[in-house]
């Protein structure tokens, strides 16, 4: 008869031989005034992380088992999951997990742990009917088995394709030679915590990995194109960069139709540009800071690094930017982000599916609104110029560097043409009028803004060829804050001194007493 504490004692007993008691941080759990803290064993003294009302409060722990050695990866409090409900002891029951994770209820009750895989149930054996004299009775009784066990296998099948693992494995090797890029990959546990942002290809959700927070774009099967051209961006050689959004790990989870393909990166709490100009305002250090480092990102998106031993690099143009694609960070840095209409440009490697009209329609170049594009890589990186500079006018219709009230947030062509625009409409006002976004008089009497006019121009050139490269914009972004913030020191230098003199009461050099 199975005996489940016998069988607890012997796989402890197994398991924990090898357990290291060296620095690993161990925790457990204990609940106290409807809330919860943690102790640690080792000499780091007490830290106390408290529970949230009407939540279910639950202990965890997480080891790896390397040829029979246990280590310890975390102990520690876990947030309310249904799978905890009701286990009074700390048990991980998948069969060979990459990491192995178990949660239970109770004071303590991760201070040991195991690993114990699900029984399989014995086979049940279906004995014939007996033999009966009425033929009726002999196809009922016949027939009867057969059709329990379709239905039993129809309702496996439903159940099996309804259940979800609850944690995923990190599965970057679809296609055979990719490495991983992901310093945290098979580490669990990964909680999905609420909605940031719904889109053409799926959500982006906030998320918790172990004590972080990142972000979890989820695409459903019939996008997996889309999911894996974005994933193969992310791990193209030289990808790294500051303002470029952060690859943490791409995974697929569920099985057939319910199977959900993920990408995990970077959390930025600020969300998109556009959501902070919608509820924000920026002076005029904040929309140098802003626009200088999104055009380094895309220049070094744009730069073709064939050349560099330890990371080559080679063109990638993102084929939807607009404000929506970029991020900011809490010092509002942008980062750019959506790679999934990206196509990377190799020597003698064709860049694949590089169907012209895609990407947003408000943001779409004159080209590409009349379908005369050139496929060639330089005519790919001219389309996101336009784009850019679009972007660009977005942030200084939100800027306070001139006098007078700001306007509302609103993005390009909306005053022309409304909010939601038709091809036909925006064919007509862009490509036929050259029509663009407007720039207002108080604009052009700022030394900086008037400048940074005349550079957006340059980037929504009708003429693709006439448009300023990425790199050009960012320097001339940089020049201009340069002049303007000298000129601001030494205006308020002067104001400074004469407030000062007048103090005094002292007459200027020429002034009449």
């Amino acid at each position: 008869m199975y005996d489940p504490w016998l069988t607890f004692a012997l796989v402890w007993g197994t398991f924990c031989v090898g357990l290291s008691q060296g620095e690993v941080e161990t925790r457990e759990c204990v609940f106290y005034n409807d809330n919860w803290r943690t102790e640690r064993t080792n000499q780091s003294g007490l830290e106390r992380c408290e529970g949230e009302k009407d939540k279910r409060l639950h202990c965890y722990a997480s080891w790896l088992n390397s040829s029979g050695t246990i280590r310890l990866v975390k102990k520690g409090c876990w947030l309310d999951d249904f799978n905890c409900y009701d286990r009074q002891e700390c048990v991980a029951t998948e069969e060979n997990p990459q990491v192995f994770f178990c949660c239970c209820e109770g004071n303590y009750c991760n201070e040991k742990f195991t690993h114990l895989p699900e029984a399989l149930a014995p086979a049940v054996k279906i004995r014939p009917p007996p033999p009966s004299p009425s033929v009726l009775s002999v196809l009922v009784y016949s027939l009867l088995p057969l059709c329990l066990l379709c239905l039993l296998l129809l309702v496996g099948g439903w159940l099996y394709r309804q259940r979800k693992p609850p944690y995923g494995h990190v599965d970057l090797g679809e296609d055979p030679g990719l490495p991983s890029t992901s310093p945290l990959e098979g580490l669990k546990p990964l909680q999905l915590l609420e909605i940031k942002a719904r889109g053409r290809f799926g959500c982006v959700w906030k998320a918790q990995l172990m004590s972080e927070h990142v972000a979890v774009k989820i695409f459903p099967i019939q996008d997996k194109q889309s999911w894996q051209n974005e994933r193969d961006i992310f791990l193209t050689p030289g990808m790294r960069h500051e303002n470029l959004l952060h690859f943490i790990a791409a995974e697929k989870r569920g099985t057939n139709l319910q199977m959900e393909l993920w990408l995990i990166t970077e959390f930025h709490e600020r969300g998109s540009l556009t959501d902070y100009l919608k509820g924000n305002v920026v002076s005029w250090p904040e929309l140098c800071l802003m626009s200088g480092s999104m055009c380094r990102g895309l220049a070094y998106l744009h730069e073709d690094l064939p050349y560099r031993p330890e990371d080559p690099k080679p063109a990638i143009a993102h084929r939807d930017f607009k404000s929506r694609n970029v991020l900011l960070k809490t010092d509002l840095t942008a980062v750019i982000a959506d790679f999934g209409l990206a196509v990377r440009f190799e020597p003698g490697i064709p860049p694949g599916d590089t169907h012209g009209q895609v990407g947003t329609r408000r943001y779409m170049a004159p080209e590409v609104l009349e379908g005369a594009i050139n496929f060639q890589r330089d005519a790919f990186l001219r389309i996101d110029m336009y784009a850019l500079g679009l972007v660009l006018w977005e942030v200084i219709s939100r800027c306070t560097a001139v006098d007078g009230p700001v306007e509302e947030y609103a993005p390009p062509f909306e005053e022309q043409l409304g909010q939601h625009p038709s091809l036909e409409d925006l064919q007509d006002v862009v490509v036929h009028k050259k029509m663009r976004p407007l720039f207002r008089d108080c604009w052009l009497k700022h030394q900086g803004l008037a400048q940074l006019c005349e550079t957006i121009e340059e980037c929504w050139d009708h003429d693709a060829e006439a448009r300023l490269s990425a790199g050009c914009v960012e320097e001339r972004i940089a020049q201009v804050s340069r002049a303007t913030s000298n000129n601001t020191t030494t205006s308020d230098y002067l104001v400074s001194v004469v407030t000062s003199v007048a103090n005094l009461d002292i007459p200027l050099k020429g002034s009449s007493t």
